[in-house]
């Protein structure tokens, strides 16, 4: 139980502390932002700070936080450090780059940003690759609601009848403007989500569960190593490229760049309380790692949750916390598919407020993601994990040119140097060693994940210094 409380302290002590250094280190102005400046009525359209923090918060949350930290759960506590500490020294600083420097571009992708700060070459790779991502991350938050709303309705609506309903509201949600689907509906949803947490949270301390005291101690079953599996089977609650494409729809809404720390940092750390709450649940309910590996392996994530959140919760709560888990990836879902619409709209110059140009763009993705559907979830969720932090390696890169281009000499750009050579070797590691990947022994895949992050940083110095020359 202390490790739970202290970790959810030095979160928000970090909001409080690390935030406001990495807003001080960005200097947000007065200068209009493109809700005011473009406002367009379709993407670029003003909202209030709060519901700009809670479509903010659903965007990037989706099973993420939920899936990925019940898995990564079965290393033991150990996982409670790496959402804590990379939320604070790279997710929340990953999230608030994102979105502030898109904002300073009238919303422009991370794609499109790529091109600016790190050449032409890297845009058309970052734009491949975030369409790639986009597409796979709006399929897997196609299957896992599909799967869990199957197991609580008559079993004539099954899976496939959830699934093709869960895409008719995508193209719904992609289509119209910003503020008619996303803007009313998300902040209810938001709310919904934040009770759910507090459910879950509530249930695991008050249902007599023993939450296990931190230790560095490896106890998955299968003894997969900490590093580099735990680093990317935790992205959502810790870490996540996927961020990088959201931050910027968000960045087309806000009104002043002042709101950036608590929209783009807060909704981060806020959703690395809830990844906390559930693997602190995960671990709690089933008693051990082994156990939860298990029911993992058995129920499948959506059926583990189903099972957490009916015994720990009743009837009534829950369904509140079922409800909330699929809020979760819809809201996200959506919105990948709408970032997705938005990258491909800068790639052929095609008008969106034009609706046939958008339908155009949207019919084909969503085409595509329903034919995903029909493929082995847990192998889906391997390649959306890898290629999350493989984007938010890029995407923190993208995030340290800019600040050597605005002059943060010193510490500045450390920021985001130190975290994007991490999350450097955790990308190329992971794929050499994984099954998915290159299946390389980690004699061969440690020292080379370390060579290329190290490489890295030291064209980073390089880089600066020659800045520093000019």
């Amino acid at each position: 139980m202390i490790s739970l409380c202290l970790s959810l302290l030095i979160l928000l002590i970090g909001f409080a502390i690390y935030g406001k250094l990495t807003e001080h280190i960005f200097m947000p102005d007065n200068r209009e932002t493109p809700a005011i400046a473009v406002n367009d009525g379709v993407d670029c359209v003003p909202m209030k700070p709060w519901k700009a923090f809670l479509i903010q918060l659903l965007n990037i949350a989706g099973t993420g936080p939920i899936f990925g930290a019940i898995m990564g759960a079965c290393f033991g506590p150990i996982v409670f450090l790496w959402i804590v500490f990379g939320s604070i020294l790279g997710g929340a600083v990953h999230d608030y780059m994102s979105g502030m420097i898109s904002c300073r571009h009238e919303g422009d992708s991370i794609a499109e940003l790529s091109g600016i700060y790190l050449g032409n070459k890297v845009k058309w790779i970052m734009r491949i690759f975030s369409i790639v991502l986009l597409v796979l991350t709006g399929t897997v938050f196609i299957n896992s609601p599909a799967a869990l709303i199957a197991q609580i309705t008559p079993s004539a609506l099954n899976e496939n009848f959830w699934i093709i309903v869960i895409i008719a509201y995508y193209i719904l949600a992609t289509l119209m403007p910003i503020d008619k689907v996303i803007g009313k509906l998300y902040p209810l949803f938001g709310i919904i989500l934040i009770v759910m947490a507090a459910c879950v949270l509530g249930g695991t301390i008050w249902g007599g569960y023993t939450i296990p005291e931190i230790t560095l101690k490896n106890f998955h079953p299968t003894n997969l190593p900490v590093w580099p599996f735990m680093f990317v089977t935790v992205a959502c609650g810790a870490i996540s490229g996927f961020h990088a494409t959201q931050s910027p729809m968000i960045a087309k809404c806000i009104t002043s760049e002042k709101q950036g720390r608590n929209i783009f940092y807060g909704a981060m750390i806020a959703e690395s309380v809830i990844a906390l709450i559930w693997a602190a649940a995960g671990v709690a309910f089933y008693g051990t790692s082994e156990v939860l590996y298990n029911a993992i392996s058995t129920l499948g994530q959506s059926g583990t949750i189903y099972e957490i959140s009916k015994t720990m919760l009743g009837v009534v709560g829950g369904i509140l916390a079922i409800v909330g888990v699929v809020i979760c990836p819809i809201s996200s879902g959506d919105t990948a598919f709408r970032s997705a619409r938005l990258i491909l709209a800068e790639i052929t110059n095609l008008d969106q407020k034009k609706i046939k140009n958008r339908l155009f763009i949207t019919l084909p993705l969503l085409t595509v993601g329903a034919i995903l559907t029909q493929l082995d979830f847990n192998v889906l969720w391997r390649y959306f994990s890898w290629s999350n932090q493989t984007l938010a390696m890029i995407s923190l890169w993208v995030a340290t040119a800019y600040l050597i281009r605005e002059g943060k000499y010193k510490l500045g750009s450390l920021l985001t140097a130190i975290p994007a050579s991490f999350m450097s070797a955790v990308s190329l590691t992971y794929i050499f060693m994984a099954d998915e990947g290159f299946g390389l022994s980690m004699k061969i895949a440690y020292p080379t994940g370390f060579l290329f992050a190290f490489g890295l940083f030291i064209v980073y110095i390089i880089t600066l210094k020659n800045k520093i020359k000019e």
